[in-house]
């Protein structure tokens, strides 16, 4: 068997059976090129050959350095990073399959990376080893011992055919036992086996997710798979759970993500208080029920995030009302670009948190829903109730206190950018310099997060009704914001203290206590609106606040 001759359509990547020179039968690996041969040529001899693809594979050059760290090893590159590399993508994350002896590889390949090691699975013998390149980013190389006694074996109890597929590091030909290549053409996503959903129900969101980020079909038995193994989701650990719904909601067509995994059923089980949102009717300018809604702000926020990510094209502006979004905000790519991509845990980002608030944004409303005596709904308080509701289910899902933390700030304060769009559209009125120091003192490092779902809440509100006078007073107001946070943050959002509370004691002869943490805010925001300049003049204005205090 070799990987010597020079492909043709339709064999590319593909194992073919010759006898006396003529192709009598194919296969995805060898065994099945010679078993198709014997079927219908029992008495010949079959020559099997691999047919390379016409043109070269998308890989990571680190394989190069693989290979050579562990030459004439029978070692496989598996799962994704294939799929990706028939598709045109290189990975970053790389899963090895050896018929043994995964750790002790993953050993021997740290060792000559020069890279960090550790055992992940000692039971499935994998090891992870962890490279950190020149732009600072990190490669994960997972090394595993085959589940099942081959590679076929392995490949075949893995989620769907585009994953269950090899990359012989040796030889660089493919094995694709379940035609996956082929799926991959037809844009298909389907499962390996009828029990693969059952055996690990996680499959259900990771099937979701594959669908949304390649753009494929779930073919029909598959999803019928996925919709029987949804309820076994409750018993899946929320580690797991969580990760694959962050991965989601870190992609794209993330709304329509989300009307899948309802359809599916999924919903109830992992996210059930989102089911209540259905058919809880709004007051104008909502055109949506609550549910809708919110789908459509997930819209909004990822079409947002298009607009002004670090590498858009203004040329792609399609509509004026992005028009308007990038002429306005367009300044803060890079500023936006490096605020998402910073992470409040490994593997999880700000960006794939955002967009887990703004699914939770309104989750309070069906239990706050009341009418007065015209019959104007209402939803009173439903900020603060859905930051408790978002953090009991953030923490069932075993998210990190700091995601909580900040996910919390985010919905709480979710409705204070509303009240300054409508002034700004109805009197012209801006923000006042106090209105903005209180804003990021209450929302500290979310504010860029609660700028952009206040836009994205905005337009989901009015869909086709907003007016271009309304969209334009909310974009100004957004970019006063965004100004004295990342231009002039000293002047108003955090200016430096002038003195401490120490000083202050002493200045006013006064006991350590509250009164003291109080003092010391009422000068911070006295500097960010311009009363107080200087030490003297901090301690003069607190003189003169306590007294006032006192005369009430």
């Amino acid at each position: 068997m070799c990987a010597s001759e020079p492909s043709a359509s339709p064999y590319a990547g593909r194992w073919v059976a010759r006898v006396r020179g003529q192709i009598v039968a194919q296969g995805g690996t060898p065994e099945q090129a010679l078993r198709a041969a014997q079927a219908g040529r029992f008495k010949e001899n079959p020559e099997i050959v691999y047919m390379p693809p016409a043109a070269p594979l998308a890989l990571s050059p680190i394989l190069e350095t693989i290979r050579t760290a562990l030459p004439d090893t029978e070692l496989y590159l598996v799962g994704g990073a294939v799929r990706d590399a028939l598709l045109g993508r290189i990975s970053l994350d790389l899963d090895l399959a050896a018929p043994a002896q995964g750790i002790s590889l993953a050993r021997r390949l740290a060792k000559a990376l020069s890279a960090d090691v550790f055992s992940l699975d000692p039971e499935r013998d994998t090891g992870r080893v962890i490279l950190t390149l020149p732009d600072g980013q990190r490669q994960k190389i997972d090394i595993a011992t085959y589940r099942g006694l081959t590679l076929e074996d392995d490949l075949r109890m893995r989620d769907f055919t585009i994953n269950a597929l090899a990359l012989d590091l040796r030889t660089l030909s493919l094995f694709d036992p379940l035609d996956g290549a082929a799926d991959l053409r037809a844009n298909v996503l389907r499962a390996c086996t009828p029990n693969a959903m059952h055996d690990d129900p996680l499959r259900v969101l990771r099937g979701v997710r594959l669908a949304a980020s390649l753009g494929f079909t779930i073919e029909a038995e598959t999803r019928r798979a996925m919709r029987q193994a949804a309820p076994l989701l409750a018993h899946v650990s929320a580690e797991r759970v969580r990760d694959e719904l962050m991965r989601i909601l870190e992609g794209n067509q993330i709304a329509a993500s989300l009307r899948a995994l309802d359809w599916l059923g999924v919903l109830a089980v992992i996210l059930p208080e989102l089911s209540a949102l259905k058919g809880v009717e709004q007051p104008a300018p909502h055109i949506y029920d609550v549910w809708e809604h919110t789908l459509h702000v997930l819209d909004e926020l990822e079409h947002l995030l298009a607009a002004l990510a670090p590498d858009y094209n203004p040329d792609d502006t399609g509509d004026l009302f992005t028009g308007l979004l990038v002429l306005r905000l367009g300044r803060y790519r890079q500023h936006y670009g490096q605020h998402l991509a910073q992470s409040l845990t490994v593997d999880r980002s700000l960006r794939s948190l955002l967009f887990f608030a703004a699914l939770y944004h309104d989750v309070a409303k069906p239990l706050t829903v009341s009418k007065d005596e015209t019959g104007h709904i209402r939803f009173w308080g439903h900020d603060l109730k859905g930051a408790e509701m978002a953090e009991a289910r953030a923490r069932a899902l075993a998210f990190s206190n700091d995601e909580i933390e900040r996910l919390v700030t985010i919905i709480r304060h979710h409705m204070r950018l509303h009240y300054h769009f409508s002034r700004k559209d109805s009197e012209d009125k801006d923000p006042s310099r106090r209105a903005i120091y209180r804003f990021f003192r209450d929302a500290g490092l979310a504010g860029p997060d609660l700028i952009l779902l206040g836009l994205a809440d905005l337009r989901a509100t009015h869909g086709l009704h907003l007016k271009q006078g309304t969209w334009a007073a909310a974009l100004d107001v957004c970019r006063l914001f965004l100004e004295n946070y990342w231009e002039r943050p000293h002047e108003v959002v955090s200016p430096p203290r002038l003195l401490d509370g120490h000083q202050l004691m002493q200045a006013l002869h006064l006991s350590a206590g509250p009164l003291i943490g109080k003092l010391l805010e009422v000068i911070r925001e006295a500097q960010a609106v311009g009363q107080v300049n200087t030490a003297e003049e901090a301690i003069a204005f607190a003189r003169r606040w306590l007294q006032e205090q006192q005369t009430e």
